[in-house]
């Protein structure tokens, strides 16, 4: 993760709680947050779940150290933990990964991370020029459920995890993602909504 991408995290993770706060009234209300939440494949259990486990997560990497803090990236769905990012060291990745599986509620724990030099500004600017492009792209197809979705672009990598209603809503995502300019690979971590593998 690049110095300046704190600022977005912690930006996102406001949002978060902001719309967590306010489901419970909104569900009931027929609110904003309740259509949201009803277009989920993930109950509102399973999101607040999801929230938790990132949540004690990340404070445990921050009391680990700070580098790991910076330099891993965590996206949970259904109890399925997404880690991206590039930490100094093999020691690195696997304390990061010890801490992941250690925490309560995990169910798997995908190690998409690397050990080496984080990427420079150039890098940085295009990843995040990436991921806006790849995030309007999935947020202005009305064929794709954008909520059901996450993903982490690192040195022009995009790696995606979600659940998706359809094969071909799964093409769709994988495409938008393939065809932006300056990607290199994607890796996709998403399952078809019929999975035998998720939870019941």
């Amino acid at each position: 993760m690049h110095p300046l991408a704190p600022l977005g995290r912690g930006l996102c993770l406001c949002a978060g709680l902001l719309a967590l706060a306010g489901c419970a009234p909104a569900l009931f209300a027929g609110g904003v947050t309740g259509i949201i939440f009803a277009a989920q494949e993930r109950s509102v259990g399973e999101a607040v779940d999801d929230f938790t486990i990132q949540t004690s997560l990340e404070a445990k990497l921050l009391q680990a150290s700070e580098h790991l803090s910076r330099r891993v990236n965590l996206k949970v769905v259904e109890g399925r933990v997404l880690m991206t990012g590039i930490v100094n060291t093999p020691e690195d990745e696997r304390t990061a990964l010890a801490l992941a599986r250690d925490t309560g509620g995990v169910r798997e724990v995908i190690d998409e991370l690397e050990v080496g030099k984080a990427p420079g500004l150039g890098k940085f600017v295009s990843d995040t020029w990436i991921s806006t492009v790849f995030r309007a792209r999935l947020s202005t197809d009305s064929q794709v459920a954008f909520i059901n979705y996450g993903y982490e672009v690192s040195e022009g990598r995009i790696y995606l995890i979600g659940i998706a209603g359809s094969p071909g809503e799964l093409d769709r995502v994988t495409e938008h993602a393939r065809t932006i300019k300056g990607v290199r690979e994607v890796v996709s971590h998403i399952v078809l909504k019929s999975d035998p593998r998720r939870p019941a």
